[in-house]
């Protein structure tokens, strides 16, 4: 297929979306590292998972935050008709006409918004106050349901049934098939983030190189559609934009050794994000993208599912942390933690490249066939190297408290 436009047209608008939520995360996160130290909201330092030599400034996260609302709202700026757009959604807010409600990018976009504050709130009272998972998980759901409500993951059952060969039922049921996987997509993508901002400069470098990632396949869609007319390839390169320049800028201050986390407001947020932009990749009903944005997304799902696994294989809860993931297990191997991160940025840089490029240049089985091949090498590898095993110090830990017993 001949593209219809150069990688240059599709940016040559937009481009600077991602620079100005650069600059707002750059210019914020140094004063919330000042309100943290000012108000005592920091990350102090524990025997087991927070190894830190001293108290560490949270509301990061704040900063990325207000990053990624303010590369939203350039992106509005962006939106060609904005006056037809506004008038359009008033119409259908007035008339309650679903189709077009959840066709406009204003539309889209608030939603979107709102499910980062939600997600953002939630995440910074359990930094504060250290709130019970099913809290944050009701909360992801709710995120989740207003995802849908806003038209952002409506089209997901198609591409959950389709490689079945399973027959599309009534809308009505495929809209709650579709809030359902909206709410698992979620769920597990805001955990599985959550779970990786373990080591300084490690989630928000690894959530920089996917949202470049997501860029290249948006731009890519985006060169073969009219993107005058064709609002969602607008949405998702200019959503891309916005998250890459947020987590960008935030990561001068977090790399080792970091003066500023972003914790959990800051990790599900991005997470939040991440799958938001995997719905959005859903919204022709096409789930050649959608398994193209996980494979770029893979080394984060790769470390959740490792996680999953030895916990239930030590009894754990799986909510309950632990300081044996991919990254702490390298740690205790000798390499010092820039090591180890820039390792990751590299697995990142492959993952994502690797998703890219079997997405654009494979027939869909093919790529599939790709992404279940590289998942399952690595996750021989790790096996194969013990990193499924509790971590030493947690063994000690259990015999202490088995002894005091």
């Amino acid at each position: 297929m001949t593209s219809m436009y150069s990688p240059q047209d599709v940016l040559k608008d937009v481009w600077w979306i991602g620079l100005v939520a650069f600059g707002v995360s750059l210019i914020l996160t140094p004063i919330m590292r000042f309100v943290a130290y000012r108000t005592k909201i920091v990350d102090r330092p524990d025997d087991l998972l927070k190894p830190h030599a001293k108290p560490i400034a949270y509301l990061g996260g704040v900063a990325i935050f207000f990053g990624l609302i303010v590369g939203l709202g350039a992106f509005l700026s962006t939106v060609p008709d904005k006056a037809a757009q506004w008038s359009q959604l008033g119409d259908a807010l007035s008339q309650f006409q679903i189709g077009q409600l959840i066709r406009n990018p204003f539309w889209n976009t608030f939603a979107i918004a709102a499910g980062c504050l939600i997600i953002m709130l939630t995440g910074l009272l359990d930094d504060l106050f250290d709130i019970k998972p099913r809290t944050k998980v009701i909360a992801q759901i709710a995120a989740a349901v207003i995802l849908v409500i806003g038209g952002v993951g409506h089209e997901l059952a198609p591409v959950i049934l389709k490689p079945f060969g399973i027959p599309l039922p009534p809308k009505w049921i495929q809209v709650a098939i579709s809030t359902v996987g909206c709410m698992v997509v979620v769920i597990a993508i805001c955990n599985a983030t959550n779970l990786l901002d373990g080591l300084d400069g490690l989630c928000g470098g690894v959530m920089g190189i996917v949202a470049l990632g997501f860029l290249a396949l948006a731009v890519h869609l985006a060169m073969y559609h009219n993107i005058v007319d064709r609002h969602t390839d607008t949405i998702r390169v200019g959503l891309c934009l916005a998250m890459a320049g947020a987590a960008l800028g935030f990561l001068p201050y977090n790399i080792p050794p970091a003066s500023i986390f972003m914790g959990d407001a800051g990790s599900m947020l991005l997470g939040f994000f991440v799958s938001a932009m995997m719905m959005l990749f859903c919204q022709e009903g096409n789930g050649r993208w959608f398994v193209a944005a996980c494979a770029v997304f893979a080394l984060p799902i790769i470390d959740t599912g490792l996680a999953v696994v030895r916990r239930v294989l030590t009894g754990k809860r799986i909510f309950e942390g632990d300081r044996s993931h991919l990254y702490d297990q390298l740690v205790d191997r000798g390499m010092t933690v820039r090591q180890v991160v820039v390792l990751f940025y590299i697995m990142a840089i492959i993952s994502a490249t690797g998703g890219v490029l079997a997405a654009i240049y494979l027939r869909g089985r093919w790529a599939v066939a790709t992404y279940a091949v590289i998942a399952v090498v690595l996750v021989i590898v790790f096996v194969k190297l013990g990193m499924v095993k509790p971590h030493p110090h947690e063994k000690k830990s259990a015999e202490a408290q088995d002894t005091e017993q």
